[in-house]
């Protein structure tokens, strides 16, 4: 067997580095999705992700056409433009679901999510807790000796910087609802 003639510094990228360099990169994808209002549909949906091993960052689902027996799926997920071409294809395949749409091409849509966070502490911690929930408009939803839960509506990243802020004066529980979004603009 003859060595491979390689000249020492003859290559700048590592040979553990496999992905294609021209490959294109993954970002994230706000994916809205109109169904029938039926059973069994947001299983199909999702069943679609799981069975490709696609994951689902957030998920939301609400009827948004009562007469109509319309829902509206709103998904995000991550991958290249390839991976999200192939998912959007294979939704519009399933027989309940009516309109694709992804956000995300269409220009920066608006994103909204509510979170309900619990914040447990006393005498300084708590002044703090309202003080922090002032500044990011976050309102008291109950209130206890012990404890406060604040309601807050906004970016997914506004709802992540709150919550570091309250981590150390004693957030004990959060409930995100995923992200709402629509296309701006007519």
């Amino acid at each position: 067997m003859a060595a491979l003639k390689i000249k020492k510094g003859a290559s700048s990228h590592s040979a553990y580095d496999l992905r294609d360099s021209h490959s294109q990169l993954e970002r994230s994808h706000t994916l809205a999705v109109i169904v029938d209002n039926e059973a069994g549909v947001l299983a199909r949906v999702i069943g679609l992700f799981s069975g490709r091993g696609y994951n689902i960052d957030s998920l939301t689902v609400a009827e948004v056409d009562h007469a109509g027996h319309k829902s509206r799926i709103t998904v995000v997920t991550t991958g290249t433009e390839s991976v999200i071409e192939q998912i959007k294809a294979q939704l519009g395949r399933i027989v309940p679901v009516h309109e694709v749409k992804d956000l995300t091409v269409e220009g920066s849509p608006v994103e909204r999510e509510l979170a309900l966070l619990k914040v447990s502490g006393t005498g300084e911690k708590r002044v703090e807790a309202l003080r922090l929930a002032d500044i990011f408009r976050a309102n008291v939803v109950d209130s206890t000796l012990e404890s406060f839960v604040f309601e807050i509506t906004g970016t997914s990243e506004k709802i992540d910087a709150f919550a570091e802020l309250m981590r150390p004066l004693g957030l004990s529980d959060v409930a995100r609802t995923g992200v709402a979004a629509l296309s701006r603009g007519v």
